[in-house]
């Protein structure tokens, strides 16, 4: 198959590159986390990753582990337990792959399970904060999906980064917790915004009115947002977000103004992407595909096995209803999950 042929090859390029070795720091979780005995059987569950150092030719100290500090990548990532097997493998990937994987500092959203101690299992030294966000922030606002997953509260905790986070922290890159990456995170880290507020990989040959309902593109009050805009279809499992702008524009109130919207006249299906679309849509910074090589999750509800999408990959991102560890448990994996499979720390699996 073709997919293998390019994969043969990038692989071996990229493993050349991998750097055996963080050194990773924990800090205190958010006061606010609720419960503080997690089961144990589930830390166990999990493998340690070992342990990953900077290259020499990184500039700043590892011992430098203020949150705060400019010379820290800021990732946030969703922990959840039906989702943590793909977040942990998440940030396994950008270790392994990162120059200077002591330089990424983690920021992990929660709503219900205090999972800080799985984590500093996993990742004995791993530079990280737990933050919770309360499922009732937007439970008045979530309306009914497609798929039942895409209604969770957590979904939308994307939305709330730039009040979660910590004032100094200017910069994050969001990702998803379905995706693994095999690059060095830092260079999507060092992707110029502009005046942008968020980047990520736009596909613009995408039929962006299915996003929509009927109703919301025949009435110009709704519709009329887009005008003067040339808006493109973006995943926002992959973001790069100006927060200090973000925080002076009020973003997080613009979009869920359209969910209150979306609440008593229903223009669209999807869960927490459409609001991004209308607030953002045409307004932001490309990034190149490479970093979200997206949709390997196949469809909303069948969840086939899908190909990737040609030229070269960073990111491979399992959107989409299918995730490789149920399709891998289930003996009925998809011919990419396979490239999931050596980040999977999970100890019983395969």
């Amino acid at each position: 198959m073709l997919w293998i042929t390019r994969f043969s090859a990038f692989f071996s390029a990229a493993m050349a590159v991998i750097i055996l070795s963080p050194s990773l720091q924990s800090f205190p979780p958010a006061a606010a986390i609720r419960s503080s005995h997690p089961d144990r059987s589930l830390i166990s569950s999990f493998r340690k990753s070992p342990a990953f150092r900077n290259a020499d030719e990184c500039l700043s100290s590892a011992a430098d582990s203020n949150v705060c500090s400019p010379s820290l990548v800021h990732v946030a990532i969703t922990l959840d337990v039906v989702y943590l097997r793909g977040s942990i493998a998440a940030v396994n990937s950008i270790l392994q792959h990162s120059l200077c994987p002591e330089n990424v500092f983690f920021h992990f959203i929660v709503s219900e399970t205090n999972l800080e101690s799985l984590v500093r299992s996993s990742f004995q030294e791993l530079k990280f904060k737990v933050y919770y966000f309360a499922p009732e922030t937007v439970r008045g606002l979530i309306s009914s999906s497609v798929r039942q997953a895409l209604e969770q509260p957590l979904n939308y905790a994307r939305n709330y980064l730039a009040e979660l986070l910590e004032g100094c922290v200017n910069r994050v890159i969001y990702l998803d917790s379905d995706l693994i990456v095999v690059d060095d995170i830092a260079k999507l880290w060092k992707t110029g915004l502009g005046r942008r507020i968020i980047g990520a990989p736009e596909y613009c040959h995408a039929n962006f009115s299915k996003y929509f309902t009927g109703g919301f593109w025949s009435e110009e009050r709704l519709s009329g947002t887009f005008r003067g805009r040339s808006p493109c279809y973006f995943n926002t499992g992959v973001m790069v977000i100006d927060l200090k702008r973000w925080r002076r524009g009020g973003y997080t109130r613009r979009i869920e103004k359209w969910m209150e919207i979306q609440r008593s006249e229903r223009i669209y299906e999807l869960g927490s992407l459409p609001p991004f679309l209308l607030v953002f849509a045409g307004h932001v910074a490309p990034i190149p595909h490479r970093w979200n090589q997206h949709g390997l999750g196949g469809d909303n509800v069948r969840g086939s096995c899908r190909d990737l999408h040609p030229g070269p990959v960073s990111l491979l991102h399992w959107s989409g209803s299918g995730k490789p560890w149920l399709r891998l448990d289930s003996k009925r994996p998809c011919p990419l999950d396979a490239l999931w499979t050596p980040y999977d720390l999970y100890r019983h699996s395969h």
